[in-house]
């Protein structure tokens, strides 16, 4: 008798994509012109650039303080990766490792990841989500997370193709009068 292949909405349809999607990356690797490296002060300009260009807003300062925060690499549970392309960058990633939130073992949150829209689809998300996760693995973690808009379906569809599934938490917000 043969054996269904589990749905692709399963945890082990999202393990098998997953492998999938790791084996094409490595294979990729070596033919592929794009680098993901630590952030460097330089790369702020273009980080920058790149945010305003898909929010619409561009905020210097904020920017300015998560470089201090996150782009020094000497804390390894905090990480800033830019992906590079023939010397310019055009995506970044930031993420970080937060302990027993919610009562949870330590796990990897990835709280930015943008890549310049004419550089899209060539899997530099992709490169920058593996770099990203590879520094959370080596620090002993074996869980990734992120919040993101629920309208915000471009993401949606990214983090759904590298395996991501809803999680056990549900989000909740008020608004706090002034």
């Amino acid at each position: 008798m043969t054996r269904a292949s589990p749905p692709a909405n399963t945890a082990a349809g999202a393990a098998r994509r997953r492998g999938a999607a790791a084996r094409a990356a490595a294979d990729d690797d070596a033919t592929s012109p794009v680098q993901v490296r630590q952030v460097r002060r330089s790369d702020l300009d273009p980080v920058i650039e790149i945010d305003a260009i898909v929010t619409g807003l561009e905020k210097r300062t904020y920017w300015r303080s998560i470089f201090r925060r996150y782009g020094s690499g000497d804390r390894p549970e905090r990480h800033f990766l830019v992906a590079e392309v023939e010397g310019r960058v055009v995506g970044f990633v930031i993420g970080e490792v937060r302990d027993w939130e919610f009562g949870e073992p330590p796990c990897g949150w990835v709280f930015a990841i943008n890549v310049d829209p004419q550089s899209r689809l060539g899997g530099i998300a992709t490169r920058m989500l593996q770099a990203l996760s590879a520094g959370f693995r080596r620090s002993g973690v074996r869980k990734l997370r992120t919040i993101l808009a629920r309208d915000n379906t471009l993401i949606l569809s990214f983090f759904r193709s590298q395996g991501m599934t809803t999680g056990p938490f549900i989000p909740l917000e008020m608004d706090l009068d002034a």
